[in-house]
């Protein structure tokens, strides 16, 4: 069974920093390419950054790019995103999500709360 369960969310004022990691399992996780996106509250889901199972190839959306960083540790089956120099609108709850060789979702997680407040 595929698990992915986020962490490391929380309160962070503009401009500050959080790291969220996800843990992946119940697949050969650096097979597949694993991706952040983001939902506001009354918005819909955004993608944030994908990142390919060898690491490779990093792409974020324009919104988050230059500010938040993806990678990946495939010896602990763990996948990052390194959110600095936060803005308020970059709250929203943030899911991990597994995709087929071929980029479409197969699976997501339960979701990690980020809220940009000061």
């Amino acid at each position: 069974e595929v698990q992915l369960v986020e962490s490391g969310g929380g309160w962070v004022q503009p401009g500050g920093s959080l790291r969220l990691p996800c843990a992946a399992s119940g697949f050969t996780f650096n097979n597949y390419p694993m991706t952040w996106a983001r939902q506001a509250p009354g918005k819909e889901r955004e993608w944030v950054s994908t990142v390919n199972g060898d690491g490779s190839r990093p792409a974020y959306a324009a919104s988050v790019k230059g500010r938040f960083t993806i990678s990946r540790d495939n010896a602990k089956n763990t996948v990052y995103l390194q959110l600095d120099n936060l803005k308020t609108e970059d709250t929203a709850m943030y899911y991990c999500e597994k995709r087929s060789v071929f980029g479409t979702l197969t699976n997501r997680g339960q979701g990690t709360q980020v809220t940009v407040s000061s």
